[in-house]
């Protein structure tokens, strides 16, 4: 959209319109509790995004992810299309989630998206419903989007796992490995032009790393294969228990925002 109708779609939102300037008051998603937070802005003409890309991203070192064992054979997923994928999906057995799961979580949004929001696993409301980010931190990931002009109809989102762990614990390396191939299709398919990734753990196994969170923000990562920049932000359920941090959640958003102006 052009600046004039993002202005409109963000007064409607009742989020506070940003440009550029020496301080700004942080957007109605990112406010926490406490008075609202100040933060610099860099000029757009400082934030140089293709060189940042090629600048700031710091080598790190890929982790060694063990192969699953399983008895089930594996079927590839790699010539599926949206509906034999999703109906793979649907009857997965592969590892012991589908013992405990109530539905599978396959993804949502559009499927020409120029932007694809990771996750790590479905929670207890995903679960029940089978969609994405349908809880209190799919409602505060909507708002995040709306502050940069972005509605979930206009980009896919998705979870690296499709069914719940119980007790939302994290995910194994198994369970991330046998699911690991339906994402990539579904990142084949889509073709995103970014990927915007939320937590510690989608990132690490999206782009197999052990590196901390804190190194991986703040910089414009590229996907193992495909070379698809990504941007790393925290969750936004560590964001409801931690609000002191979206600050750093809005200036993420920003840098991806930027980037994708240079599309």
């Amino acid at each position: 959209m052009n600046a004039a109708e993002q202005s409109r779609y963000l007064t409607a939102m009742g989020i506070p319109v940003w440009r550029p300037k020496a301080e700004m008051v942080l957007p109605a998603a990112f406010a926490t509790d406490n008075e609202p937070i100040r933060t610099h802005t860099p000029q757009p003409e400082s934030l140089h995004i293709a060189a940042m890309a090629e600048e700031r991203v710091t080598p790190i070192p890929p982790k060694t992810i063990v192969p699953a064992v399983t008895s089930a054979p594996i079927l590839s997923c790699a010539h599926m299309d949206w509906a034999e994928l999703k109906q793979v999906v649907s009857t997965c057995t592969r590892c012991s989630l589908a013992k405990t799961r109530t539905k599978t979580v396959f993804g949502t949004g559009n499927l020409q998206a120029n932007w694809m929001i990771v996750g790590e696993a479905p929670g207890a409301d995903e679960d029940r419903q089978g969609e994405p980010f349908v809880g209190r931190a799919g409602r505060l990931l909507t708002s995040m989007l709306a502050a940069i002009g972005l509605g979930r109809e206009q980009v896919y989102i998705l979870n690296m796992l499709k069914c719940r762990p119980p007790n939302n614990r994290d995910p194994s390396v198994e369970e991330v490995t046998l699911c690991r191939g339906y994402l990539e299709r579904q990142i084949e398919l889509i073709k995103p032009k970014l990927i915007l990734v939320v937590g510690r753990i989608a990132a690490q196994h999206l782009l197999n790393t052990e590196a901390p969170l804190a190194r991986l923000r703040g910089q414009v990562h590229a996907l193992p294969n495909t070379k698809t920049p990504v941007v790393v932000t925290y969750h936004p359920a560590y964001l409801l228990r931690k609000p002191i941090d979206k600050r750093k959640a809005w200036q993420d958003l920003q840098m991806a925002q930027q980037l994708a102006s240079t599309w």
